[in-house]
């Protein structure tokens, strides 16, 4: 039961993305509005991490599976997808590794600036 509370929860703040996304006209998806609140909700104390914590774990642990409907979709989709291969991989690689080390980067700034704090 208390695994049904904390996903309701998540659920609501997911609800409360799409109705951001419906009424502000911005180009956000409604995903990002929701992961901005919840962010939002966790820092001001409005929803404590032990609300969702069970919940969002288990959420966590099945996410590889619910990749599994897409990537059949690309196989679907190889005649289409055949001829623009060598652009997207090229793209995929690039912006894999500009993520990887943006998130470097950032990550080593706040390691950096948290040990200045600590001293």
């Amino acid at each position: 039961m208390n695994l049904l509370k904390q996903f309701s929860r998540i659920l609501l703040v997911s609800l409360l993305g799409e109705i951001l996304k419906a009424l502000l006209p911005l180009p956000i998806p409604a995903s990002v509005y929701g992961l901005v609140l919840m962010l939002v909700f966790l820092r001001t104390g409005l929803l404590k991490v032990g609300q969702v914590r069970q919940a969002a774990l288990f959420l966590i642990e099945i996410m590889p599976v619910m990749f599994i409907p897409a990537a059949v979709g690309l196989t679907e989709a190889w005649s289409s997808l055949a001829p623009v291969l060598l652009p997207v991989a090229v793209t995929t690689l690039f912006t894999t590794v500009l993520v990887m080390a943006v998130t470097g980067s950032v990550t080593q700034f706040v390691i950096r600036r948290k040990k200045g704090d600590a001293e």
